[in-house]
């Protein structure tokens, strides 16, 4: 259980307000950088003279280094002190940013992009993790949904700021931005946040080296090559290939499978695993990370199909597409911490089960309501379907962070974000084949504005099911706590 003495241990010189704000911008970073490098893409493809799948992996690279190494750098944290590792990942997210600004090759451009992509493993993992030392118990769900806030203002912010950057500066500048903020980060990190107990307390040397012989944790290296191999694997097996399932992702299937399995084997034998089996066995861990993992599945549904369905069986031009297509990402940056105040207000165990509901009628009202009222038939899905979303991503990540061991946190908070991202590849892969499926053809470009609009529901009936799971794995888990 978590120690409450936790919080009422900061200094008292240190802002709560300082600390969430330094929070806020580690989360805004990490989803910004992404977001931001969309973008620049076609712009990279004419000056690298590159192939767009060569200039994927631009993006690809910083989503592959927080999916294998975001659970590894939580655990990290635990073990060596959680502010001492957020300002390393900030400064290491900082110096990769210029490295990528000053890139004068694509190769050196991906590397410095995967550099990245480890910074921003680390701030995803520990901004989470650190809400239980910064704020009080009865307001963890205000500070979820604030970094659930911040999380979408960098998603919706990310193509506006890099369109114009690069129309005014070029696209080196995206990659500056994010530099020179990410070094306000640092400051603000090293001035606001608690410090780490170790480094609190004088120990005589001896004691220290007996420690680390016999009582101290120990990082688990093996445990961790073998999960990032592992995760590393099953997300290239859902990217790869353009849309197609072939050999080579059948291929990295399968090394994914194998790695788990070794994995789960090693993690057995180890006297300090990477993650221990006995977290699962708890009535919230698991049931939240397979919530979260089929949520973000459907979240990504939205991604996935709305841009075809709007062009193709609306008809609606680029400009409009996407501006449609904000409504998500303005909506949530709006209700975020509204629905933390809620969780605050009326317990995290209901406003799970109530944010999937939410969802599951704004899924509904997907398959339904743009066939019979067009644009504003989806808008109107999309503002019932985001709340949903926001509430459900406060209330579950205050049920897992509330009662955790403060020893564990990062750990913990590495695993939620690992479920989100697994669900966000997933779903890109496993939503777009239900389309293609129920549009009827591959060349969904080139389908007809009805066979589109048929695929648009059945793909949203098929995600308002997964809901559905997601509604019965909350409310068996609320009635076994």
């Amino acid at each position: 259980m978590t120690d409450i003495a936790d919080t009422a241990a900061v200094p008292a010189s240190r802002s709560t307000t300082g600390a969430l704000a330094s929070l806020s911008l580690a989360m805004l970073l990490s989803s910004l950088s992404t977001s931001i490098a969309n973008v620049a893409l076609p712009t990279l493809s004419i000056v690298f003279a590159a192939s767009f799948p060569a200039v994927q992996w631009v993006v690809l690279a910083y989503l592959l280094a927080i999916t294998a190494l975001i659970v590894s750098v939580g655990r990290l944290g635990d073990l060596v002190g959680r502010r001492l590792l957020l300002v390393a990942g900030l400064g290491l997210f900082s110096a990769a940013s210029l490295a990528a600004a000053l890139a004068p090759t694509l190769p050196l451009l991906v590397a410095a992009r995967a550099a990245q992509g480890l910074g921003a493993a680390v701030m995803m993992a520990l901004t989470i993790a650190f809400v239980g030392e910064t704020v009080p118990r009865e307001r963890i769900g205000s500070a979820m949904g604030l970094l659930g806030t911040m999380s979408a203002i960098g998603t919706a912010l990310g193509p506006t700021l890099g369109g114009v950057l690069i129309a005014s500066f070029g696209w080196r500048a995206i990659f500056l931005v994010n530099a020179v903020l990410g070094i306000v980060a640092v400051v603000a990190a090293h001035r606001f946040l608690p410090a780490d107990q170790a480094a609190k307390l004088v120990r005589p040397a001896a004691k220290l080296v007996r420690e680390a012989r016999n009582d101290k944790p120990r990082f688990d290296i093996l445990g961790t090559i073998l999960l990032a191999l592992t995760l590393a694997a099953y997300a290239l097996s859902m990217t790869i290939g353009r849309g197609h399932f072939g050999g080579m992702n059948a291929a990295l299937l399968g090394i994914a499978a194998l790695g788990a399995g070794l994995f789960l084997y090693v993690e057995g034998k180890v006297a300090s695993p990477l993650v221990k089996p006995a977290l699962f066995r708890g009535p919230v861990l698991a049931p939240s990370l397979a919530m979260n993992a089929l949520v973000s599945t459907v979240m990504m549904a939205t991604l996935v199909v709305g841009p075809f369905f709007l062009s193709r069986a609306l008809g609606l031009g680029e400009a409009l597409v996407g501006a449609v297509l904000s409504i998500g990402p303005i909506v949530s940056a709006l209700c975020g911490v509204v629905a933390g105040r809620v969780v605050d207000r009326l317990g995290a165990s209901a406003m799970v089960v109530a944010g999937l509901a939410l969802m599951a009628a704004g899924c509904v009202a997907l398959s339904v309501l743009p066939a019979l009222f067009g644009v504003a038939g989806y808008a109107a899905a999309i503002v019932l379907l985001t709340p949903g979303y926001q509430l459900f991503q406060a209330a579950n990540n205050t049920a897992v962070m509330a009662d955790v061991d403060s020893n564990e946190r990062g750990l913990v908070s590495g695993m939620l974000s690992l479920s989100r991202n697994l669900g966000l590849v997933t779903g890109t892969a496993a939503m777009g084949a239900v389309f293609a499926f129920a549009v009827g053809t591959g060349d969904i470009p080139g389908a007809a504005p009805e066979a589109v609009a048929d695929g648009m529901r059945f793909t949203f009936a098929v995600a308002a099911g997964l809901v559905v799971i997601a509604m019965t794995i909350a409310v068996a888990g609320w009635r076994r706590r």
